[in-house]
């Protein structure tokens, strides 16, 4: 099920809602589970058992960890963890890698091995990673082990987060399951930023897409065609997904939870680093406490920081699909980042703020144009026309641009907090005015994506594939 959907916000959202506040606190863990695997299992209730079965498995998991803990048999806690691990790595692997690592056996080795292609489960590689972060925080003490098989099932299904993220670390999350705080303010934000999503959704990203989708399938030849290609996606991409964050914070909100922020206006960075304490922060966090730090960090000196980098940065490279792009991707920004720790630190430090703005944007542009293209050959050639292969301007991209260039001054409008600036403006001048412009944007916003679902054709979050 989509958030972005007629029957998300207008049936199933108002029944969750309902239910779950008129539920007696006792049971409103009961509820909210209950909503929760109905809502993976709507469009594929096949691999509902699947997720069943890994909760189960890592729920003992979990527990035969922490006895092992509290009896302090190191040994053994070790061994079970990485058993653990190795079995959710391999059902991951099983979905997501399965035909490519035997589509590129096949290339190397002139073999004709069959290759099967299996459907993943729509969030498959979101909740394997909170799975993980269970099983880590039990085994460096940062959490206890949970006995409560009812929360623990709770943490891994929780519907806001569960096909998209954010991806929330099992400590950070683990107080919330004790008693959620409950209340119309929170309600009452959450609502707003679900709506606020949605708009990004719907109103910026999906009308973005149409051009890029567009161009894509007619194929732009000039420079000025592929620039305009990748720009539209690097802004349908950032409202498709922080567009979905916001919803999963809202919805978080109007059940009494706290999910991280995923996102922090990423488009106005100033370095490669920057970018990526603003971009998919909650993936960043998990990379970061998980395998950077474990391998050592920054703390053994330059030749290891650099392998801990190219290490995290391959397996997010791989985390996010099972193509050659999504490794040349990750190792892009692996060596980005290695130049500017250690090689052009103290050239980048020199530079003006907006040239560095402007860099960076621009390093992060020419990135997005692997993801999205269907081979590394067609990712070169993309390159290659945007910095000056072939003509300048052809009637393609002249076309497109036409019909494109209000919504993508509009959208780049929005990356920026202007808004946000505005409205704090207003509200310090009149409470009033702020509630009544309030009513009415958010109004407004809401007629417009009723328009845009009965109107539009269905375009699904992005990040679902991932």
């Amino acid at each position: 099920m989509s958030f972005s959907t007629l029957l998300f916000p207008f049936v199933f959202l108002p029944i969750a809602i309902i239910l779950y506040y008129i539920s007696p606190k006792k049971i409103r863990s009961v509820t909210l589970l209950v909503l929760s695997l109905l809502f993976f299992a709507w469009g594929n209730p096949a691999y509902l058992l699947l997720m069943l079965c890994s909760i189960a498995m890592n729920y003992f998991a979990g527990l035969e960890l922490g006895h092992h803990l509290q009896a302090e048999n190191h040994r053994r806690a070790k061994t079970v963890l990485t058993v653990s691990v190795i079995a959710n790595l391999l059902l991951l692997g099983f979905f997501k890698y399965y035909g490519f690592l035997l589509d590129n056996i096949n290339a190397l080795l002139h073999l004709k091995l069959p290759v099967r292609t299996y459907l993943a489960p729509i969030g498959l590689s979101f909740y394997t990673f909170s799975l993980l972060s269970y099983l880590f925080d039990v085994y460096r003490g940062k959490a206890e082990m949970q006995r409560n098989l009812l929360s623990f099932s709770l943490y891994v299904t929780f519907f806001p987060k569960l096909i998209s993220g954010p991806i929330m670390q099992y400590h950070d999350f683990e107080a919330q399951l004790i008693s959620p705080r409950v209340n119309l303010t929170k309600l009452g934000d959450g609502v707003r930023l679900f709506l606020i999503g949605l708009a990004k959704k719907l109103l910026l990203a999906d009308v973005i897409g149409t051009s890029f989708y567009a161009m894509q399938a007619q194929g732009v030849q000039s420079t000025f065609g592929a620039w305009v290609e990748a720009i539209s996606y690097t802004l349908m991409l950032y409202f498709d997904f922080g567009g979905y964050s916001d919803m999963a914070i809202g919805l978080g909100k109007m059940l009494g939870f706290e999910l991280p922020k995923n996102f922090e206006y990423p488009y106005l960075c100033s370095s490669i680093t920057d970018f990526w304490r603003r971009w998919h922060i909650s993936l960043g966090s998990w990379f970061r406490d998980y395998v950077y730090i474990p391998l050592g960090g920054s703390r053994e000196g330059q030749a290891k920081t650099i392998r801990n980098l190219m290490i995290v940065w391959l397996l997010t490279g791989l985390w996010h699909g099972a193509s050659w792009t999504f490794i040349i991707w990750g190792l892009y920004y692996g060596i980005l980042l290695i130049l500017e720790k250690f090689v052009l630190k103290k050239v980048v430090d020199v530079l003006p703020s907006f040239l560095r703005h402007l860099l960076t944007v621009l390093l992060v542009v020419v990135g997005w144009v692997f993801f999205f293209s269907g081979s590394i050959s067609e990712a070169f050639g993309t390159i290659s026309r945007m910095f000056g292969k072939g003509a300048f301007l052809d009637s393609t991209a002249k076309y497109y641009f036409s019909g494109c260039w209000k919504i993508l001054l509009v959208g780049i409008f929005a990356c920026f907090p202007i808004g946000a600036r505005i409205g704090m403006q207003v509200y310090r001048r009149s409470e009033r005015a702020v509630v009544l412009l309030s009513v009415l944007y958010f109004g407004l916003l809401l007629l417009l994506c009723i328009a845009a679902m009965v109107g539009g054709t269905y375009s699904s979050f992005l990040y679902f594939q991932f």
